[in-house]
């Protein structure tokens, strides 16, 4: 399994692009609607401030890429996974839509799986 997608939460969007791209050097791929995208070799960096308190903690989620979401989804609940949502899609860039569902590890961090059709 390879990781598709890290993020990591900020009190200012702006302030942190610029400090991830000029002082890091990531490329920027793109910003809307408060949240700041970066390449970091084959994982995507996401900036952005905690959407809900669940995720306002100083932690990142890991965002673990695969290539059927809904038959991994499957495999993790036989396996004890608790899952948080089902697979849906949360953004569609060109022809490419980006689907993900999130879940929950022994130690109460979230994590998602992700998949890019």
């Amino acid at each position: 399994m390879k990781l598709g997608q890290v993020a990591v939460n900020v009190e200012n969007v702006k302030r942190a692009v610029v400090f991830y791209k000029d002082v890091i050097g990531l490329p920027l791929l793109f910003e809307m609607d408060g949240l700041a995208f970066f390449q970091c070799e084959d994982t995507r960096l996401l900036l952005s401030r905690p959407e809900t308190a669940e995720f306002d903690h100083k932690s990142s989620v890991l965002y673990f890429k695969v290539d059927d979401l809904h038959k991994e989804v499957g495999r993790m609940k036989e396996s004890g996974a608790v899952f948080i949502d089902e697979p849906h899609m949360v953004a569609k860039m060109g022809d490419t839509e980006t689907w993900m569902s999130f879940f929950n590890d022994t130690e109460g961090n979230t994590h998602a799986l992700m998949s890019e059709i």
